[in-house]
């Protein structure tokens, strides 16, 4: 069993040291322990501690390309490199690494394929009340999008099976967080939440200017995700709602306008339409999204032989 940390970096120098330092040398249940730096595009010595540190995987960017980059990048160089588990973490020092053997292990007792390390968010002193009701809301929609029962969906610290990290698309170049829940509950992925602790800040959030920029930015996303996992249900409420309109605009009688009617029938009429077509379109993406793990899982199978060597490719001919 192989286990490769994952650490998404952006001018990381003064944490990253710690963060090495706190992973774990040895766990039961896991041979080989790696670590991989990922250097989204920065500028300072990110990379320098990184090879001081003895880090056996690095993936640099010539300029930023985003989190939700670096994280897919850092994944397909960890199953390149034979990771049976993948933990991601962050460079900013905000969780411990002392916590990997509590979150990998649903994982290696074959209850869960993805990890979700669950921070004490009522507890952190440096979130304001604002903030930690927002991240319960933001869970709770989550949690209705995806039907996966996750508290804290923005959690950047989460372990995956080998085997579920092939089927992982991200298409937002803001964060993966958010989608990847929603994407894992369309296909199925059993989940489970562990409870992580977290250190003090070591600087602002680089997720986005202000709070206002954040909530639009995950709105969009979790919008986006269910329109692309859930079409039918999507434009089949959105009809719903035309249709109540209809309703409404009928019993008011003369003081509702015809066109009014008119236009809500024709609206329902066009979401359910879009339903059936949104449903079509879905089921093609599955089929192509089972293609494409079996064309990941083959490459990936056939680097591995050529790793091991002549004995693993006469055993597998």
């Amino acid at each position: 069993m192989k286990l490769i940390v994952q650490i998404p970096c952006l001018n990381e120098e003064a944490t990253l040291g710690a963060v090495l330092n706190s992973l774990p040398s040895r766990i039961e249940g896991v041979e080989q322990i790696e670590r991989l730096v990922i250097n989204d595009g920065g500028a300072d010595r990110t990379l320098e501690v990184a090879r001081a540190h003895g880090v056996e995987h690095i993936v640099s960017f010539a300029r930023r390309r985003g989190l939700a980059a670096a994280f897919m990048a850092g994944i397909d160089r960890a199953l390149r490199e034979g990771a049976d588990i993948i933990v991601n973490m962050d460079g900013d020092h905000q969780y411990t690494g002392e916590d990997i053997p509590t979150l990998i292990e649903p994982i290696l007792k074959g209850r869960a394929q993805m990890v979700v390390g669950e921070r004490p968010i009522g507890q952190i002193p440096h979130f304001s009340l604002t903030k930690k009701l927002l991240q319960r809301l933001g869970s709770q929609v989550v949690r209705l999008l995806s039907g996966v029962e996750v508290n804290d969906a923005p959690s950047g610290f989460r372990a995956i099976a080998a085997d579920t990290a092939l089927r992982v698309n991200v298409f937002s170049k803001y964060t993966y967080t958010l989608e990847m829940l929603i994407q894992a509950g369309g296909l199925g992925v059993a989940i489970e939440t562990v409870p992580v602790r977290v250190n003090p800040p070591t600087r602002p959030s680089r997720l986005a200017s202000n709070m206002i920029v954040y909530i639009t930015r995950s709105a969009i996303t979790m919008m986006r995700m269910f329109v692309v996992y859930r079409p039918f249900r999507f434009f089949f409420f959105l009809g719903c709602a035309a249709l109540a309109v209809a309703a409404v605009s009928v019993m008011a009688g003369g003081f509702a306008p015809g066109w009014v009617t008119a236009l809500a029938v024709g609206a329902t009429a066009f979401a359910w339409g879009l339903a059936i077509i949104g449903d079509l379109v879905a089921i093609n993406r599955r089929l192509l999204e089972e293609l494409q793990y079996r064309a990941r899982r083959k490459a990936l199978d056939a680097l591995r032989r050529r790793r091991a060597g002549p004995e693993a490719e006469g055993e597998s001919g």
